[in-house]
């Protein structure tokens, strides 16, 4: 049951983050998806553990936007 939810919060946060990216960096809905689930972002994402779906969507995408730029993903310490 956990599993479960946390799958529908992933698909959930993805597609916003998919929309985010699309708007932001003017891309297709395909294209922003690729970047994004090709990402360090996304594999962190993913990883229930990680803890970063808890971030929101402007954060995420301040993140993956860091990451596209430097190749680097650096998550905040809270």
């Amino acid at each position: 049951m956990v599993f479960k939810m946390f799958e529908m919060l992933l698909q959930t946060i993805s597609a916003a983050l998919v929309e985010k990216i699309a708007l932001e960096e003017k891309l297709e809905e395909d294209q922003a998806m690729e970047r994004l689930y090709t990402s360090k972002l996304y594999a962190e994402l993913e990883t229930e553990k990680t803890k970063v779906w808890h971030y929101s969507v402007p954060l995420l995408y301040e993140l993956w936007q860091q990451e596209a730029a430097t190749g680097k993903l650096i998550l905040p310490e809270y």
